[in-house]
């Protein structure tokens, strides 16, 4: 399921966040977007995941013009294919993991509590389902977020910052659950990072300054 970025550009008033990014990520790739603090990258995501407006340009997932859909077709098309990890988890704290994990699949009313238990076993949460997210470290909670990403098994996982807020031992090994993950399941993956070592581990690396994208 290629995803085609063109000519994209994003204003807050009269300023450029962005202006004519193009792009393409193709069926299983890795693609990292790095860039100054401010430049827009998780914008960008925003975007790609159809949750924030641009001003002009297209996103064409397998076909689809997201721009041309209306909001509840946007977020239809989103519930089926897309997985977000967020930096901040954005885990429900009143809901245990595995309910936690489960969400998307009780969305699209496919409740499978054996996938989601399959799941947080491939991102080594194995056991954990019951406890709250209060009683879990900041790596576990990520791996929580990378599993309900996932679950639902994606054709396009988005990532921003998910290694930003740990520790380099704890990042490396969030990042190799990621990356077995989205193979595993053939998921192309854009990942936007400041860390040098999550990018290196990409396919390809692309720039994004306010003129747009560079190789």
């Amino acid at each position: 399921m290629t995803l085609t970025v063109s000519g994209l550009a994003k204003h807050y008033g009269d300023e450029a966040v962005f202006q004519d990014v193009s792009l393409q990520v193709e069926t299983g790739e890795f693609v990292a977007i790095v860039g100054e603090s401010g430049v827009g990258k998780s914008t960008l995501l925003n975007c790609m995941a159809g949750l924030d407006q641009w001003d002009a340009g297209t996103i064409v997932h397998d076909g689809i013009d997201i721009g041309g859909l209306d909001a509840e077709a946007r977020a239809l098309w989103r519930r089926q294919h897309v997985g977000f990890v967020f930096q901040a988890f954005h885990v429900l704290p009143h809901l245990d993991v595995a309910q936690n994990v489960g969400l998307p699949l009780m969305l699209l009313k496919q409740q499978d509590p054996e996938r989601v238990a399959r799941m947080l076993d491939a991102v080594g949460l194995a056991g954990l389902g019951p406890r709250l997210p209060e009683q879990l470290s900041g790596g576990q909670l990520q791996r929580v977020a990378i599993a309900r990403a996932l679950v639902h098994r994606p054709g396009l996982l988005l990532a921003d910052e998910p290694t930003g807020n740990l520790d380099p031992t704890t990042a490396a090994k969030v990042m190799d659950v990621l990356l077995a993950q989205t193979r595993e399941h053939g998921a192309s993956l854009v990942l936007v990072t400041h860390s040098d070592a999550a990018a290196a581990r990409a396919d390809r690396v692309l720039h994004l300054s306010a003129g747009g994208i560079r190789r």
